[in-house]
């Protein structure tokens, strides 16, 4: 072999091979703090409503979509789950009553999913729950992001 460099391969650039500023690590820090507050926030009050945290995250996604409804298949890609893995989602929110399938009017092979009333009732009291648990944590992402921002700008 030759020289050992691989032709094509591009030369890293100074920022890819000088140390980082140590306000990086520290805006990092901050960012995964910030994110665990508000995952430890959310496992709690997800929990207390009696629901799991994938099982709010599909209600939002629900909620989202138009007309508050969706194919398993785009839930599944939302969800970043294997089809199964949704259908086993829908399953369970189903059965307690926040999910239902719709026949879609479009193509009578698809079903589409949405909430019922007490689904709805659910994903806004969430909402709500954890709007107020976000914003908790807003000043300490917040500058942990602009100080990131700010040092990614120096180099």
């Amino acid at each position: 072999m030759s020289s050992g460099k691989r032709s094509g391969r591009s030369n890293k650039n100074e920022l890819e091979t000088q140390p980082l500023d140590p306000g990086i690590y520290e805006g990092l820090a901050g960012v995964r703090l910030a994110m665990r507050l508000f995952l430890s926030f959310s496992e709690a009050a997800v929990s207390e409503a009696g629901v799991t945290s994938q099982q709010y995250q599909a209600l939002l996604v629900i909620k989202v979509a138009p007309g508050s409804q969706i194919m398993v298949r785009e839930l599944a890609d939302q969800m970043l789950l294997q089809h199964h893995g949704a259908v086993q989602l829908v399953d369970r929110l189903a059965t307690a009553g926040f999910a239902v399938r719709i026949p879609s009017e479009e193509d009578k092979r698809s079903v589409l999913i949405g909430l019922t009333p007490k689904g709805e009732e659910l994903v806004e009291r969430l909402a709500r729950t954890h709007l107020k648990g976000m914003l908790a944590n807003e000043r300490l992402l917040v500058e942990s992001l602009k100080r990131l921002r700010r040092l990614s700008r120096l180099g």
